[in-house]
């Protein structure tokens, strides 16, 4: 597909309806249990995630995002006695971090937030994109205070209170950098066992890391997509993962992208490099947007949660495997009660060869 001529779309072209129950609230009682649409080419057909070794090629690489989700939600008053809840955005040097504050009167600069009755925050004004986001500085170091005060940050569409069971499960097995606010769902999938099939299938591992943040939830406002902006998330694509991407395609294996998150981590990196040129490692910022028409220049294959309608990573998949093809798995998805969302199922996509 040609990038300087992609195909128009409006909003409407990534609604679809979804019937309520079928949003998960609850993971499956096993990770590798949960069901599987293979949805590379022609008719779906209905799996099990831990069919996945079987789906896929010896020399194969999978690339996941090991961010750790951080607990970032926090409960707290105003000296005034008002309610305030905060969301941890970003964690900064020096004790502080940018989060959303949600009080029904916005804290002065200088002022301090009272949380978990257990300590307090100060203030100091707004900060982030357009100051949306509020920055505070926490008397001791705030991946501490999250872990010993905070709530699991579950997606506003999970209604319950976050328990302990929430604390294991929306959380991958592999998780060992900490700063994400949301999680990189498609790889919640994976639990030991199936980690060790794919290693004895001969398939190869490499990670990134692309702190996921609470904008992935932020819903698209505008007709034309185009005018949408992004949010910005940190992302470190490493020197052996850009190796072991480049070793990989010199030996005719797949780069299998688990997530969203991943492949917005990679093909970022790529657009520093010619078109064809060897990925090279990279570290900082992206408001990356993929939409219909994109070049993917990494990627082959996608595993990746339903998502939500008219939401970027509805654009993103739409834009990997092709607007009509993944219209037609939704479709095939909701009248066959696949389990929507963060805690739901999932699918396997190849890339469209347009893209």
């Amino acid at each position: 597909m040609n990038p300087a001529n992609p195909p128009t779309h409006t909003l409407a072209d990534f609604d679809f309806v979804l019937p309520p129950e079928l949003i998960a609230q609850h993971p499956a009682a096993e990770r590798s249990a949960s069901r599987l649409l293979d949805g590379r080419a022609g008719l779906p057909v209905d799996r099990i995630y831990r069919e996945l070794p079987g789906l896929l090629q010896p020399g194969d690489l999978l690339v996941f995002n090991d961010t750790q989700v951080i607990k970032a939600r926090l409960l707290g008053e105003k000296p005034t006695g008002g309610a305030v809840e905060a969301l941890v955005e970003r964690v900064l040097p020096h004790h502080e971090v940018w989060a959303h504050l949600r009080a029904s009167k916005c804290p002065r600069p200088g002022s301090l937030v009272r949380f978990a009755d257990a300590f307090d925050a100060e203030v100091l004004g707004r900060a982030g994109p357009e100051d949306s986001l509020f920055h505070l500085r926490f008397p001791a170091d705030p991946l501490q205070l999250l872990e010993r005060h905070g709530h699991v940050p579950l997606p506003p569409y999970i209604t319950h209170a976050d328990t302990a069971d929430d604390a294991a499960r929306y959380q991958t097995v592999f998780a060992a950098r900490p700063g994400a606010v949301a999680a990189p769902t498609a790889a919640l999938h994976f639990d030991a066992p199936l980690l060790a099939a794919l290693a004895e299938r001969g398939v190869q591992r490499a990670a990134v890391t692309l702190h996921v943040g609470a904008g992935t939830f932020q819903p698209v406002r505008v007709d034309n997509i185009a005018e949408h902006r992004m949010h910005s998330e940190w992302f470190e694509v490493s020197a052996a993962t850009a190796a072991a991407v480049a070793a990989t395609r010199a030996a005719g294996g797949r780069v299998v992208a688990v997530g969203t998150t991943t492949l917005r981590a990679l093909e970022s990196a790529a657009r520093g490099t010619p078109q064809g040129g060897a990925l090279a490692p990279f570290c900082g910022e992206t408001d990356i947007f993929i939409t219909p028409g994109f070049p993917f220049r990494v990627v082959d294959l996608l595993l990746t949660n339903f998502h939500l309608p008219k939401s970027t990573l509805m654009m993103l998949v739409s834009a990997f495997a092709g607007h009509a093809h993944v219209r037609a798995l939704y479709r095939h998805a909701v009248e066959s009660r696949y389990r929507f969302f963060s805690y739901g199922d999932a699918m396997l996509l190849q890339r469209h060869p347009r893209s």
